[in-house]
């Protein structure tokens, strides 16, 4: 047995590292000098090549520590001289392959793996060492790499999901899943799979070479266990002992039918709801729960009998899940208290595979108790309405409103009227009875309509008021006389001939009759045989004024008053006369007007308009003038007084900065206490401004200064203040005041002119001080305190 035959047998054996060599020998003829082809009488011998030639086949997966033999290249011209020299190229030639270049020796160097390149094209070639030429042309040869049981099975998109319906029968697919193996399919059994089930039984079964997951049990309930996992193996070797095994999960669901009926939880539901609830308002919800989900749980509601039907409805709300009962029409306690519904419930979508679960309905019964409610007072009408004319006298009674309590007590009712509904107060309503009626006169042409709000409130309970909308519209009586349009003022040209239109009147009326507005037009009584003007009725509610004459000029008369009497064809007949006014105006030759006034025309010949510019521009310089001086006269200084009483008790000092204190000597000069008038000329003055000291006491006459006790020229302020003080207590005039300021004359330039009360005493006029009552709050304390004194105290000095 030859050694590929012995690798053959060791390959059914599942050997895997087992290598085959063909031997390659490689004969070349020597080469021929030029003398041996001359002599050869000039014939062409064919040199013959000396490739023995087979393919090479190695296993894969190699793992021995020495370079894995594949096999030998020889040539014919290799005399085992070292002389030849071996290449090998192509495909891994020297990173996988190498060779032995004086012995021709394959070998490879590297794990080799089928799966990653099944062969390898190499190239082979014998060089001659010392011509370094080569011997014959490169041949080609094919390593193969043969495949061992090295790869198991891969399921290349695990893990899977699947679904099915519950109660699914037996045989029914469920997924159909293919292993992957990446030995060669072609040699041996490494790559024919084998499917199995290790875990899943015995809901789940797989078809062993196909590898398609199947129902195995029937029956299975979504209600009872949704979710499987199902382990699925292949193998390969077609399964036998040895073979490399993969395994997947599966991940089932079932998913839900229509098989469960649906139930209500209870046989029958109580439930409650107010008298005053409004019309589709929710009285309550019930539901009948389905074990199933999704669209074969969702119900249909229903109310099938009940002597409710005709007042309550169900609905079922947007989840399909629940029936809403809503108030159908309004409830009264007192004519019915209770309601008693029947109500289905069915599933929507029904598989009629499963007919034997049914039925797919419940029924249950729901009581509704009605609750009693003290509901406000309800008007015998919704609203009212009443057409009242507008003659109507006051404290007509024109309507009567009626409202009960509709709770069984039936209270008294007492009336009322919104007030921000009849903010005028033209009517009134009785509080017991409920009768409308006037308070104020009516006007259509005020008011049209009146909407007001009548109110009844219970009389044991006020919070229970209803409310009703009367609408009073009141109907137009002929009350207003017809008017002209507007104040019509018209013109006559002077050349206007007689019968000529000046002018159209209209009338408006501000009644409404109903067949519409009928004017009547004619002069008034006093003008009925004007020689200058005469009205022509159109017929059509206007009129047309018509001149009688011609030679009309405005030095004889430019304005003419010519009465209009109206009247409407109502009754009771309203009449109006009203005046047009004409003037007589200069026109141009087309019938425009010029101008109306007739003093211009009176104007002296020998008054010109350079005159006229003349005696204006004099008034002009006079006016100047006057204002020239009465501004002077406002800028000129009043003397000072030269009395020596006049110190600084009677004067004032301004400054204009602020004082600094006790250590400022700048800011004052004692000095100004004995003389103001020459404190200029005492003392350090301050240099960035100079006092400016005006006296105040012009108008109230000094005494002396000189009195007993006091010398007049002292320069001793103590002396200066005791004389003062002694002149005081002497002056039966002077206010008791130790100190002394006086403001003489600070009222100048107000109403109010000197507010000082100095010399009242010595005064014998008497003193009126009613005025200060009329100059504002800011007197008013003066006011109060002048009064005071003058009405209960006699004056004090």
């Amino acid at each position: 047995m030859g050694e590929c035959e012995r690798e053959k047998e060791h390959r059914g054996l599942g050997l895997k590292k087992v290598s085959c060599v063909a031997p390659l020998r490689l004969t070349l003829s020597p080469k021929r000098t030029k003398t041996e082809e001359e002599s050869g009488a000039g014939l062409l011998r064919r040199v013959k090549r000396g490739w023995v030639w087979n393919q090479f086949f190695v296993l894969e997966e190699y793992t021995g520590l020495e370079p894995l033999y594949i096999g030998k290249l020889h040539s014919d011209m290799d005399l085992g001289d070292g002389s030849i020299k071996y290449i090998l190229s192509g495909d891994g030639a020297g990173t996988t392959f190498t060779i032995d270049d004086s012995t021709g020796d394959i070998h490879a160097i590297k794990r080799l793996d089928r799966e990653v390149q099944a062969q390898y094209l190499l190239r082979a070639q014998a060089w001659n060492r010392q011509t370094d030429r080569p011997l014959e042309p490169e041949s080609e040869f094919i390593v193969k790499i043969q495949d061992i049981n090295d790869n198991e099975p891969k399921f290349l998109e695990g893990p899977y999901q699947a679904t099915i319906p519950e109660m699914s029968t037996i045989g029914t697919e469920v997924i159909r899943m293919t292993a992957t193996d990446a030995d060669d399919p072609t040699y041996g059994n490494s790559a024919r799979v084998v499917y199995s089930i290790l875990q899943g039984q015995p809901y789940f079964s797989v078809e062993p070479k196909t590898g398609v997951v199947r129902v195995s049990l029937a029956g299975m309930d979504r209600e009872v266990r949704e979710n499987y996992s199902v382990i699925i193996q292949a193998k390969d070797m077609g399964g036998q002992l040895g073979g490399l095994a993969g395994t997947t999960v599966v991940n089932i669901t079932l998913s839900d039918v229509n098989d469960n009926p649906p139930m209500f939880d209870q046989k029958l539901y109580q439930m409650s709801v107010p008298e005053s609830a409004p019309v589709s308002s929710v009285v309550g919800r019930i539901r009948a729960k389905d074990r199933d989900i999704g669209i074969n749980a969702e119900m249909r509601y229903s109310i099938i009998d009940g002597d409710g039907r005709d007042t309550f409805d169900i609905n079922t709300d947007p989840t399909n899940l629940f029936g809403i009962i809503t108030i159908k029409k309004p409830l009264n306690f007192e004519t019915k208290a209770s309601y008693t519904l029947k109500i289905e419930g069915a599933n929507t979508h029904v598989d009629h595979r499963f007919p034997d679960k049914g039925p797919f309905s419940h029924v249950t019964i729901v009581h509704i108790s009605v609750e009693d409610v003290d509901e406000p007072p309800e008007f015998s009408s919704a609203a009212y309405y009443i057409a009242v004319p507008e003659d109507t006298e006051i404290s007509t009674m024109f309507m009567t409103v009626s409202a009960r309590d509709p709770d069984a007590a039936n209270t008294s009712i007492r009336y009322s009227i919104e007030r921000n509904t009849d903010l005028g107060k033209y009517f009134y309503i009785d509080i017991t009875s409920g009768a409308l009626m006037t308070v104020l006169p009516l006007d259509r042409e005020e008011f049209s309509w009146h909407n007001i709000t009548v109110l009844a409130m219970e009389m044991n309970n006020p919070r229970m008021i209803g409310s009703v909308s009367v609408a009073v519209k009141i109907l137009d009586v002929n009350d207003n006389p017809p008017l002209l349009t507007q104040y019509f003022e018209a013109f006559v040209c002077e050349s206007a001939n007689a019968g000529q239109l000046i002018q159209t009147v209209t009338a408006v009326d501000a009644d409404d009759p109903l067949g519409g507005h009928h004017f009547y037009y004619s002069l008034a009584l006093e003008a009925a045989n004007n020689p200058n003007f005469t009205l022509r009725d159109n017929q059509d509610n206007t009129a047309w004024i018509l001149t009688r004459r011609g030679g009309w000029s405005q030095q004889d008369q430019s304005v003419y008053y010519l009465p209009i009497f109206i009247s409407d064809g109502e009754q009771p007949v309203q009449t109006s006369t009203s005046t047009l006014t004409i003037r007589v105006c200069s026109c141009d030759v087309e019938g425009n007007v010029m101008s109306c006034n007739a003093e211009a025309y009176h104007l002296p010949a020998s008054l010109s308009r350079g005159a006229l510019i003349a005696i204006l521009a004099c008034i002009f310089v006079l006016l100047v003038m006057v204002l020239l001086m009465l501004s002077l006269q406002s800028h000129h200084k009043k003397p000072y007084l030269h009395d020596e009483e006049d110190n600084v008790h009677e004067n004032i000092v301004r400054y204009d900065d602020e004082g600094g204190g006790e250590e400022d000597t700048e800011a004052f000069d004692i000095a100004a206490m004995w003389n103001p008038r020459e404190a200029h000329l005492v003392g350090k003055q301050r240099q960035d401004m100079l006092p400016e000291i005006e006296s105040l006491s012009r108008y109230v006459p000094l005494a002396s200064v000189g009195g007993p006790g006091c010398g007049g020229g002292d320069s001793n302020v103590q002396g200066y203040v005791l004389a003062k003080l002694l002149e005081t207590d002497l002056n039966p005039c002077a206010p008791p005041y130790d100190s002394l300021q006086t403001y003489a004359y600070e009222g100048e330039g107000s109403v109010a002119e000197s507010l000082s009360s100095l010399q009242s005493g010595c005064s014998n006029t008497d003193h009126e001080y009613d005025y200060l009552n009329d100059w504002g709050p800011r007197f008013k304390k003066l006011a109060e305190m002048y009064g005071v004194l003058e009405m209960n105290n006699p004056p004090m000095w």
